[in-house]
């Protein structure tokens, strides 16, 4: 059960990807979960979302926690309990776990045509407008998409609007980052977003400074 990817960002900030190839049986050995996470986990229909619900707990392993250091506050936002921050995703067949002494969010996002039918609903028009209608335009609109849920997580606060309350710049493909704005309760404040692609899919993280 390999590591598909290892993202080393700082000293302390690291990111680990899975990619779900094992079958449940596999993933559930020599797992433990808190009485909270058993109930979610026995109360799940699909098998794509206990896989990677069990392979999150592989990832967590490689960091050194178990599900026991892992809890989730009122909002549904994961939380260590040894003081860092983490941040979790899931996408089909791909998790991805990102730890950090600063608070962090993370996003893997399979890229699909139907995003272009959403894009309105999330990304202003003008910023809609501006990623151009080549065959780039589901790869970026996916890391739109990607870097917004990101920084969503990073706040881990509701009310956080998509379209009206972070504006992603527009960006050249090939840099692997963006910049993007969010303002929150009449406060503004700016972000560095890195991300990557592999097998048609788009991993975004975000980081504080």
């Amino acid at each position: 059960m390999p590591i598909y990817k290892r993202i080393t960002i700082d000293e302390n900030t690291t990111a680990l990807v899975w990619k779900i190839e094992e079958t449940l049986d596999v993933l559930e050995h020599a797992v433990s979960l808190t009485p909270n996470c058993k109930e979610r986990y026995d109360s799940m229909k699909s098998l794509i979302h206990k896989k990677g619900f069990m392979s999150i707990r592989h990832l967590l392993k490689e960091f050194n926690y178990t599900d026991f250091d892992l809890y989730y506050d009122d909002k549904g936002k994961p939380h260590l309990k040894d003081g860092n921050f983490i941040s979790i995703t899931h996408s089909f067949e791909f998790t991805a776990v990102i730890v950090s002494d600063k608070k962090v969010g993370i996003d893997i996002e399979k890229q699909r045509e139907k995003i272009k039918l959403i894009a309105p609903k999330f990304t202003p028009i003008e910023e809609y407008k501006a990623l151009g209608n080549g065959e780039n335009l589901v790869r970026k609109l996916t890391i739109v998409w990607g870097a917004k849920e990101s920084l969503y997580k990073l706040y881990g606060k509701k009310g956080l609007l998509f379209l009206h309350d972070i504006f992603v710049e527009d960006f050249d493909i090939d840099s692997n980052q963006t910049t993007a704005k969010v303002t929150h309760k009449n406060q503004i404040t700016y972000y560095t977003l890195r991300f990557l692609e592999f097998e048609n899919f788009t991993l975004v993280y975000a980081i504080s400074d």
